[in-house]
């Protein structure tokens, strides 16, 4: 089993900083842009889902990304609360936290984020 190295300090990496790093011995999405880390593959839920320009992922957990202003919108499972959520490293839309669902059988995503595949890549491990 591999000891979880949590790879350099954030100091000694060379131009960016990002507010978390995820441990090297974890499967990891980053963003596609600037490679700022974005969740572990342990906080997948799910691969099934649709985002605004394609196809998405929904994560229980997500770190180095903002958070919008909520607001209601009607998507394919029916009117949820939402907020854009972006990379804080380059500003890149990612997809969206849902903070309210308003049906019963959507009230699991609640808390839960959306980052289309489009916007994040492998990283560590996927062999």
């Amino acid at each position: 089993m591999p000891s979880c190295d949590p790879g350099p300090s954030p100091a000694c990496l060379p131009a960016k900083t990002f507010r978390s790093y995820l441990p090297r011995c974890h499967r990891t999405y980053s963003c596609v842009h600037c490679r700022a880390h974005l969740a572990k593959h342990d906080e997948l839920i799910s691969k099934s889902f649709q985002g605004s320009h394609g196809r998405a992922y929904l994560f229980n957990s997500v770190v180095n990304v903002g958070c919008g202003p909520a607001e209601q919108r009607l998507l394919l499972t029916g009117l949820h609360s939402v907020a854009d959520i972006f990379c804080e490293s380059c500003k890149t839309t990612l997809g969206w936290k849902y903070e309210q669902a308003f049906e019963t059988s959507q009230k699991y995503k609640e808390g839960k984020y959306i980052i289309e595949m489009s916007h994040m890549v492998k990283d560590n491990g996927w062999d």
